[in-house]
């Protein structure tokens, strides 16, 4: 009796041990989840904090005089006078104008700091949209410098040091005039996504880097999804089983496994230099992340062909279709959603890769946002890096908008890979 009480009792004590290391582990497993949570709550706050800021953008409302005899134009204006013609003088007067008590060189000078370089083109842009403007004054949103910027976004205070806000004295005293007539705003920035990059922060948008990620996907999939499923479809069910099979296996796991560079240094010299493919381009860019994006889906090909159940096969064999009908209209079919999950995150791998991008020369300056894809292009990637090591502050928003632009990005890829999956998990149910 005594023995058998003694053994309940240990059972109990060893029971209870159990239960307590199961809690543990629970408790060790919510607190890694919350605190992946946080860091990552932690890091999308500190990018959006940081980049919200640049899709907006500080413009000033500035009278302008369209003088006809000023500009060298006379009716009737068409637009290719207006491209020919100089706005330098015009929009350097309306600035004047703006403080009519200021004659000192100096201070006009510091005027003319207070916005973009390239001011005297906004102006005309305007003309172009109002051609009956001439000889009329009407007012015209431009874009305040990089350095205003930051100090009307709050940035950049003015209680700094000229050194340290990149802006004198005698600029604040002209912003807060400004900001007293209310004729300085923060607007939307829609430049933001339609232009290409610029040497002037405040002009730099992520357009040309949009599209040519676009184009580099477009291309990355039309290469990438076919050959990877074929050679996934090929593989699991027709190739025969032995050691030629399996090297290639081997190989297809060990490509998943290379560094992004070494893709890069392979269509740096094979693609470009041997097949001649334009560099910085997103045809090349696309043709070397589909080599890297190739082995991703055939892996999770074959793991969607191995998950569909065997009694389909046999079912379908034992009404008389062939072993080509079984495949590809009962055995693909059905592995199609986790196909194009695998494709998903091989793109989405893709998107976010720089290192083999940079060997092919998407890291070039590019203003003009490309039309085809044989123009050349950036990437969002290689946009943020060219970005990330500019000396100017106003470049440090951009970089934390383009990754913004990247995550959302993202999202809608991986919304869309959602829909085409529940579509076809109806069509097979």
């Amino acid at each position: 009796m005594i023995s058998r009480a003694v053994s309940a009792e240990s059972k109990k004590k060893y029971l209870a041990k159990r239960h307590l290391k199961e809690k543990r582990f629970r408790l060790y497993g919510k607190l890694a989840v919350s605190l992946a949570l946080l860091f990552l709550c932690v890091l999308l706050l500190k990018i959006f904090s940081s980049g919200w800021s640049a899709f907006l953008r500080t413009e000033i409302l500035v009278p302008v005089s369209f003088r006809a005899e000023q500009l060298e134009l006379s009716s009737p204006v068409t637009e290719d006078d207006i491209q020919k013609a100089s706005f330098y003088l015009t929009t350097k007067q309306s600035l004047y104008d703006l403080f009519p008590a200021v004659e000192d060189r100096t201070q006009r000078k510091d005027i003319i700091r207070l916005f973009t370089s390239n001011a005297e083109f906004f102006v005309r842009d305007y003309m172009i949209k109002h051609p009956g403007a001439i000889g009329e004054t009407h007012n015209v949103w431009i874009p305040a410098s990089s350095e205003l910027d930051q100090l009307h976004k709050g940035h950049v205070r003015k209680e700094m040091s000229p050194q340290e806000r990149l802006l004198s004295d005698q600029q604040v005293n002209f912003y807060e005039d400004l900001a007293k007539r209310d004729l300085i705003y923060a607007q939307l920035n829609t430049d933001f996504f339609f232009r290409g990059d610029s040497r002037s922060p405040e002009l730099a948008g992520v357009g040309g880097a949009l599209v040519g990620s676009f184009y580099t996907l477009l291309i990355c999939f039309a290469i990438s999804f076919p050959l990877g499923v074929a050679a996934a479809v090929y593989l699991e069910e027709f190739a025969p089983k032995n050691w030629f099979t399996e090297m290639i296996e081997v190989n297809i796991n060990n490509l998943a496994a290379v560094p992004s560079i070494i893709f890069g240094l392979l269509g740096l010299a094979v693609i470009m230099q041997i097949f001649g493919v334009p560099r910085s381009t997103p045809l090349a860019g696309g043709i070397v992340l589909s080599l890297m994006t190739i082995p991703t889906i055939i892996i999770a090909c074959r793991a969607s062909l191995r998950a569909v159940p065997s009694s389909l096969r046999e079912a379908a064999l034992g009404l008389g279709a062939s072993h080509m009908q079984v495949v590809f209209h009962q055995v693909l079919p059905l592995a199609i959603p986790g196909t194009l999950t695998g494709t998903i995150i091989g793109l989405a791998q893709a998107l976010g890769e720089t290192a083999p991008l940079l060997m092919i020369g998407m890291v070039a300056f590019i203003v003009d946002v490309p039309a085809t894809p044989l123009e050349p292009a950036a990437a969002l990637p290689t946009q943020i890096y060219l970005w990330a090591e500019s000396a100017e502050r106003g470049f440090i928003e951009k970089s934390s908008a383009a990754i913004i632009v990247i995550l959302l990005f993202l999202g809608v890829m991986n919304f869309l890979a959602v829909l085409l999956r529940m579509k076809y998990q109806k069509s097979w149910q």
